[in-house]
């Protein structure tokens, strides 16, 4: 029995998961929709071919990229309005999970159209599982911005947050990332760094974050990686949130603000000490 809609209405956008390493790893259920929808929009066809090959699949194949423009998006949705049913995959994973497609799956959906997962493979769940730290509760931040403002206030919430979480990261920043980690999350903070995950190189570092650090530049890492970094205790959200009220601190005194009339409005917003929050670190 086929997945895909019958026709005679609009089609309908499958997302559909592929393998992140091992292409064993594909689904019954993916791979019939794959071989029954009239197009597959791919991050990059040449990828996606190598899953075709294997499973010797001939579904036509168009590039859907990052960095595609609104022409694309419409013929896609021109051909979804027309009856056409389309499959959506990404070089490896699930579309829009730190993945393109989320402007032709949103512009789908306004329209009314109708959108089915396929689920499948997943790194952000291989490297939970392989990690062996608690992780009932979990949080995902992606990438992280590489720079600036934006990456402290995103570290800050991960070292404040009780939960474990789960980051991606280019090889060659893996160790400025977990040095960035060990230096407010605390240098025993359990981690894990997974790369390679279902490849032939898969491997698999714990320990804690600044130990990782120290091998990472000891020994870098390579390959497609995730970081997986422990909840806080409350001890660590107490210093934690001190660390973010002097960080605020600094921001007034920056701007012009005496850093006693700062360190006492800070401690108003937070209930903080005052005292704590006036000191000026070494």
């Amino acid at each position: 029995m086929t997945e895909v809609a019958p026709k005679g209405g609009p089609g309908t956008l499958y997302v559909v998961a592929t393998p992140i390493g091992n292409l064993g790893d594909i689904t019954l259920r993916a791979l019939e929709v794959l071989r029954d929808v009239a197009v597959v929009a791919a991050e990059d066809t040449r990828v996606t071919r190598k899953l075709w090959s294997r499973f010797e699949i001939e579904t036509p194949l168009v590039s859907y990229h990052a960095h595609s423009d609104d022409r694309r998006t419409a013929e896609l949705i021109a051909r979804l309005e027309g009856g056409d049913d389309v499959a959506l995959v990404t070089d490896a994973g699930t579309p829009l999970v730190s993945d393109p497609g989320e402007v032709l799956v949103g512009a789908w959906a306004e329209r009314g159209g109708t959108v089915v997962p396929i689920p499948g493979a997943s790194a952000v769940l291989a490297a939970l599982v392989a990690s062996a730290l608690p992780a009932a509760r979990w949080g995902f931040e992606g990438f992280l911005p590489r720079k600036g403002r934006e990456r402290k206030e995103r570290l800050a919430r991960i070292a404040a947050d009780d939960r474990a979480t789960v980051i991606y990261e280019a090889h060659g920043r893996t160790a400025a990332t977990l040095r960035d980690l060990a230096d407010i999350c605390g240098a025993q903070r359990r981690a894990v760094v997974a790369r390679e995950l279902t490849k032939l190189y898969e491997e698999v570092r714990r320990g804690g974050l600044a130990e990782l650090a120290e091998r990472a530049e000891a020994s870098p890492v390579k390959g497609e990686v995730v970081i997986v970094v422990a909840g806080s205790t409350e001890e660590e959200v107490a210093q934690v949130s001190l660390e973010a009220g002097r960080a605020r601190v600094e921001r007034l005194v920056a701007e012009g603000v005496k850093r006693s009339a700062a360190a006492r409005m800070v401690a108003e917003e937070t209930g903080l000490p005052r005292r704590e929050l006036f000191a000026v670190e070494d």
